[in-house]
């Protein structure tokens, strides 16, 4: 049978190592729909759009691509929020969209779904995207396939393909099959060696480097090549919040989360004396404020490397890609510098209360951290659950995510489902808030549909705790809802209602010992209740503000 561009664009997801794809069929998508259905791919039904793009987002930060499909405008602009948090944290997600047919739009100007014209869904896509291509043209479908995935695999972000109804199984120009090669971007040889030398330069001169990674060494799969530079060079690594666990969190050389609002005093201490900092693959933004940065910036003794830009000191190499300027530096004979005294990573240790008391984040945080092992990931919503979860120790290289630069509550429960198909070897540990929980919880009948057993701890302090620190009232309030009772809605998996430590640590040893299990533990929480983390947060915000 000839290809046809519904046909051709699957294959090509598949060879990229596509195996599910999230979403809700429409009217306007369904021979697409069908069409999966026929391949290789997996659909993987959601309870809403939104839930989609955050399962295909998890799904991509584990398996370096994810995929959803939606119908036209009332499913497309549901996703942008989750295309947007995609973008926003470098995540590879295909949006597939379906829209009216090219033929039936001449006939009728005004078609059910669409908004102001049939270009506004694409033009919305513009702005949370690398690419947005609308594929109605079987001459140049494959090239402008070709040309979005690499977009995708170039900066390891979203892109947007729309396919109009009646185009889905239109064959390819047999004359466009010969141009469909991947097109490889290397860098410039001599500007990368260029760099590295002015690298070597730099540390050569240094006593006290400091390396601060972020999320984008997990985005382009080079984290056994920072753990390399590391250790070559014998040099303290912090990461920012968003990148936590790029780096395993027991290794001897890593001192923790760095971040202006969120790190612990001595880990800010330590890399704020730093005489030649390395950030990469970081996005340096308020939660962060890296003040060392700017100081070091001004005596040329920064070296800043994210997929956007490679700038040493005040020079910018356009010419050389990331991926490989990270390699690069691994496997160059660089400074290896002496040992120096480190600051102590946190223990999380706490005085076990008594059975009876009531549970509190430090106790909750600090029992769970006991716990978790290499083969658990931890995905962690906003707020409180993002913040109690800075001093969390996850073991191996990506066991942790979270949105936690972009900061959209109700990512973590469609979350889990994503993370869980992309990594069938990991029990998953949601830590969400009540907030959060109302939003996106109905995900877990995807779960239960799917055969995804997530462990989920609501922090239920009724309310949104993370606004109330910023200004009291009324409208932080949330009704009360029996989380531990939505196991018997979704027909499947076990609630738990706790109250007090004894509860917590019997609920927790049932969770961690049944794999076949959806488990939900509601965790009461006093509302005024904060993490040591929270805490911090709070008084470096106040002082920003007097």
């Amino acid at each position: 049978m000839p290809e046809t561009i519904g046909s051709l664009l699957l294959k090509r997801l598949h060879n990229l190592s596509l195996h599910h794809i999230f979403g809700i069929p429409g009217d306007y998508v369904l021979t697409l729909y069908k069409l999966i259905e026929e391949s290789p791919i997996q659909h993987i039904g959601t309870t809403r759009e939104d839930c989609a793009g955050f399962a295909a987002d998890a799904y991509a930060r584990v398996h370096g691509i994810g995929g959803v499909c939606v119908t036209y405008c009332v499913g497309g602009l549901n996703i942008v929020n989750a295309t947007a948090c995609a973008y926003a944290e470098r995540s590879p997600v295909v949006v597939l969209s379906g829209s009216p047919g090219a033929a039936e739009r001449i006939q009728n100007p005004f078609l059910h779904h669409m908004v102001r014209d049939h270009t506004t869904q694409r033009e919305v896509f513009d702005k949370v995207t690398v690419a947005s291509v609308i594929l109605d043209d079987p001459v140049t479908a494959e090239q402008e396939i070709d040309r979005a995935l690499e977009a995708l695999r170039r900066y390891k972000r979203p892109i947007y393909l729309e396919i109009p109804r009646d185009k889905v199984l239109t064959p390819v120009e047999p004359q466009s099959l010969t141009s469909a090669q991947e097109m490889e971007c290397l860098s410039d040889p001599a500007a990368l060696k260029e760099a590295v030398t002015e690298v070597r330069a730099i540390l050569a001169d240094a006593e006290r480097p400091v390396i601060l990674a972020g999320a984008e060494i997990y985005r382009f799969g080079i984290q056994h090549d920072l753990r390399q530079l590391v250790e070559r060079m014998n040099a303290p690594i912090a990461t920012t919040l968003l990148g936590k666990s790029v780096i395993q969190e027991d290794h001897p050389l890593y001192i923790g989360v760095y971040g202006g609002l969120v790190g612990r005093e001595e880990v800010l201490a330590f890399v704020d004396q730093a005489d030649c900092l390395l950030t990469l693959g970081t996005v340096l933004t308020d939660i962060d404020d890296v003040k060392v940065h700017s100081r070091l910036l001004a005596s040329g003794r920064t070296i800043h490397a994210t997929a956007d830009a490679i700038i040493i000191k005040h020079h910018r190499y356009d010419g050389v890609r990331f991926e490989d300027f990270v390699r690069a530096l691994s496997s160059t004979p660089l400074p290896a510098f002496p040992s120096r005294p480190l600051p102590k990573q946190d223990p999380r240790l706490f005085e076990e209360p008594s059975s009876s008391t009531p549970v509190t984040l430090r106790s909750l945080f600090g029992h769970l951290d006991s716990l978790l092992t290499k083969n658990h990931l931890v995905i962690a919503d906003v707020g409180e659950s993002l913040f109690a979860s800075a001093d969390l120790h996850v073991h191996q290289s990506a066991e942790f995510l979270s949105p936690a630069y972009y900061t959209s509550m109700g990512f973590s429960v469609p979350a889990a489902l994503g993370a869980g198909l992309a990594d069938p070897s990991k029990r998953i540990v949601v830590l969400v808030g009540d907030g959060a929980f109302q939003m996106t919880g109905t995900e877990l009948s995807s779960c239960a549909r799917n055969g995804q057993t997530p462990i989920v701890i609501v922090l239920n302090n009724h309310g949104y705790t993370t606004e109330r620190e910023i200004l009291e009232g009324s409208f932080n309030d949330l009704q009360e809802w029996r989380y531990e009772q939505i196991c018997g809605l979704i027909g499947g998996g076990i609630g738990l209602l706790i109250r007090t430590y004894g509860e917590l640590v019997k609920g927790l040893q049932s969770a961690m010992g049944d794999e076949k299990n959806i488990y939900v533990l509601n965790v009461f929480l006093d509302p005024a209740d904060r993490s040591t983390a929270m805490t911090r947060v709070a008084q470096r915000l106040a002082k920003r503000l007097t």
